[in-house]
This record gives structure tokens, C-alpha cells and sequence, in this order.
């Protein structure tokens, strides 16, 4: 994004007001997979996150999701951590995108299909 889309778009999360403050009172700790970056206020206890695009909550992992809303206090830069094995890589909400999920018998599904029944309709003899 451009200074004058910065200037101009609140939308975007990252406005001048934003840059300021950053710049003045921020602290970087760090950055995560998506490019989201992440800061602390210097000698207080405000965090927050500049998005790399469009400003949406669900592209904050949730390491870095643990950290902004102080359940823990050691950022994911300063501790290492070894996923388990169970965990699978985070992904951002995808609802409204071709992406999101849509059950079986879905009208918005690319090829429809009748789903399967669950029981066994009665019929009249």
C-alpha cells in the first residue's frame, strides 16, 4: 500500500495516525509467516499488530494471538517452540472465498450433489 492510501484509508489499519504513534512510542518484537508485523509500547504494556495487507484478525496466528491479548507474556521470537505433531499451520478465515467450506447438498458447492441420507424415508404400502 501507497503513503496516500495510508493517508487517506482507514480500512487499511495502518493510517498516519498509526505511523506516528508507531514511530514514536513503538517497540518492534516481531514479524510472523503472513507478514503481519508486531510492537510494544516502550515502557508500558500496549501491544498491537501493522497488517501486511487489509487489516483482518483472522490472519494473526495464534502464538502471536496469544501474545496481543496477554495470555502470555514472552513473545513467539523469544521462546523457542516446537509444534506438535497434531498441529496443522494456521490458515485465515476464508468464508465469503472460493475457499470456504460448503457441505454436502450446498447450493453454492461447484457440482451439487444430492447428499446422502442419514436414515431411511418412510414409505405408505
Amino acid at each position: 500500500m501507497g503513503f496516500v492510501s495510508e493517508l487517506f484509508a482507514w480500512w487499511t489499519g495502518n493510517t498516519i495516525g498509526t505511523r506516528l504513534y508507531t514511530w514514536r512510542k513503538g517497540e518492534r518484537v516481531g514479524e510472523d509467516g503472513l507478514g503481519n508485523v508486531y510492537y510494544r509500547e516502550r515502557g508500558g504494556r500496549r501491544r498491537w499488530v501493522i497488517y501486511r495487507s487489509l487489516a483482518e484478525p483472522s490472519q494473526v496466528p495464534p502464538e502471536w494471538h496469544a501474545w496481543l491479548h496477554y495470555t502470555v507474556d514472552v513473545p513467539p521470537t523469544e521462546e523457542s517452540y516446537t509444534p506438535r505433531p497434531w498441529e496443522q499451520p494456521h490458515r485465515p478465515n476464508l468464508t465469503g472465498t472460493y475457499e470456504a467450506y460448503r457441505p454436502p447438498g450446498s447450493t453454492l458447492r461447484p457440482h451439487p450433489a444430492k447428499p446422502p441420507l442419514d436414515y431411511e424415508p418412510w414409505q405408505p404400502k
